[in-house]
C-alpha cells in the first residue's frame, strides 16, 4: 500500500470512528467538502496546511496520519533510515507535486513536533499557493537554495542557513534557483 494511500485511509478511519460525516469534517476543518472527499479517496495529494486543519478537526496530532507506533521512548533515526511519509504540493495542479517528506520520528508516539527531511523539486512559480496554519516551523537548508515566501517578504536561504517562523502567516517553501534542494524541517502544530 502506498504511503499516500495510507494518509487518506487513516483520515477516513479516524473520521468514521469519531462518527463525523464528510460535511461535518469539512465544516470543522474549514476545508471544502470536495477537497476532504478527494483527500480521503486519495485523488488529491494534500499539503501540510490541509492536513493540519484536518488533524485539528479530528482532535489528533498531525503525526497520527503518518505513523502506526506507540513508542513513547526516544527514537533514534540513523543516516539513511528516514521513512518517506508523503509527498505534497503547494500548487494548483496535483501533477506538480514538489515536496517529498521523509519523517525522522514516525515511530515516536505522542510527539508535539514533526521533524522531516524534505526534498524540494523545482515547480512552476505561477501556480504556487501560499498556506497558513497554527504553529511554528523551523527550516535548515542542507543542500541547494530554498526560497521562503513569508507574508509579503521573500527570503533566499543557502546551504547552512535557517529560518524559524510562525506558520499562521501565509507562507510557501520552494526551490530557490530551479534546482533541487534538501531541508531539515521541524513543524509544531498545537492540538
Amino acid at each position: 500500500m502506498s504511503l499516500k494511500k495510507n494518509v487518506g485511509e487513516k483520515i477516513k478511519a479516524i473520521r468514521e470512528a469519531k462518527r463525523l460525516s464528510l460535511q461535518e469534517m469539512a465544516q470543522n476543518s474549514g476545508l471544502e467538502l470536495e477537497l476532504v472527499n478527494n483527500i480521503e479517496d486519495n485523488t488529491n495529494i494534500p499539503g501540510l496546511s490541509p492536513l493540519i486543519k484536518i488533524a485539528r478537526a479530528l482532535g489528533v496530532r498531525l503525526g497520527t496520519f503518518l505513523d502506526d507506533s506507540d513508542n513513547l521512548g526516544p527514537e533514534v533515526c540513523r543516516a539513511g533510515e528516514a521513512e518517506k511519509s508523503l509527498s505534497t504540493s503547494n500548487t494548483k495542479s496535483r501533477s506538480n507535486s514538489h515536496l517529498d517528506f521523509a519523517s525522522l520520528a514516525s515511530h515516536k508516539a505522542g510527539r508535539s513536533m514533526e521533524p522531516f527531511l524534505i526534498n524540494i523539486e523545482p515547480a512552476d512559480e505561477k501556480g504556487l499557493i501560499l498556506s497558513s496554519h497554527e504553529g511554528e516551523e523551523f527550516i535548515y537548508v542542507m543542500e541547494g537554495v530554498v526560497k521562503i515566501i513569508y507574508g509579503k517578504d521573500e527570503y533566499l536561504l543557502n546551504k547552512g542557513d535557517s529560518i524559524y517562523y510562525d506558520s499562521i502567516v501565509e507562507h510557501l517553501v520552494c526551490a530557490g534557483n530551479n534546482n533541487n534542494a534538501k531541508i531539515l524541517a521541524v513543524v509544531y502544530a498545537p492540538q
